[in-house]
């Protein structure tokens, strides 16, 4: 698993106007190169009657599934220029269909080039882009006597709480980052004069907004 890494915020869409043709970005977040490929159907069924969708995808930790489709512009023109701005924002995970209807005025190569990839650029501006980082959720038992220190600690520190749980004891629940985990396991023990029960979660992502 990845410890970090960027993708769009979810599923979205943003319209631009150039030379009377119009350009929509859709723009979204999938986990397989199918659902990717299903992703851009869906919208060549909504949008039957658009002169093009053209379309590009990133899936994979590696980007080890990418493809790029100018759906009948010049070759080059669309699809590739889409997949470069994935590339660029350095995102993975994300699947975008610009749908063009033309509007009488051709662009010629070059404009078709800077016509789709400020399209790209838009749609996942307007969509959001989001970090992802990997966290080891911590499970933090104390006896009531520690509530109110730990929570305070917890609050004011550069670990970020997730929840808490009143039950015979109170329960901390923490994410933590992979490398600190040996530092935070220390930094609780000497807290609460070792007592405390700490124990590993689950893996789990979680999401900051960027843009």
């Amino acid at each position: 698993m990845l410890t970090e890494y960027y993708t769009a915020k979810g599923q979205g869409e943003h319209e631009i106007i150039i030379q009377k043709s119009r350009f929509i970005c859709h723009v979204q977040r999938v986990k397989t190169e199918e659902e990717a490929q299903n992703f851009i159907q869906d919208i060549k069924k909504t949008h039957w009657n658009a002169t093009h969708n053209c379309s590009a995808y990133l899936v994979g930790e590696r980007d080890q599934f990418q493809k790029a489709n100018d759906d009948g512009e010049p070759s080059g023109t669309a699809g590739v220029p889409m997949l470069e701005v994935l590339k660029k924002r350095g995102l993975k995970d994300t699947a975008v269909v610009v749908t063009r209807y033309f509007g009488g005025i051709k662009l010629g190569a070059g404009g078709l080039v800077r016509a789709y990839s400020k399209s790209t650029s838009e749609g996942l501006n307007a969509v959001g882009i989001v970090k992802r980082t990997l966290m080891k959720v911590m499970h933090i038992k104390v006896d009531y006597t520690w509530l109110g220190k730990l929570e305070n600690e917890l609050r004011t520190s550069t670990y970020k709480l997730k929840n808490m749980n009143y039950a015979e004891n109170v329960e901390f629940e923490v994410y933590v980052e992979e490398p600190r985990i040996e530092s935070f396991v220390e930094w609780m023990t000497e807290l609460t004069n070792a007592q405390v029960v700490i124990e590993e979660g689950e893996n789990t992502y979680l999401e900051e907004d960027v843009l």
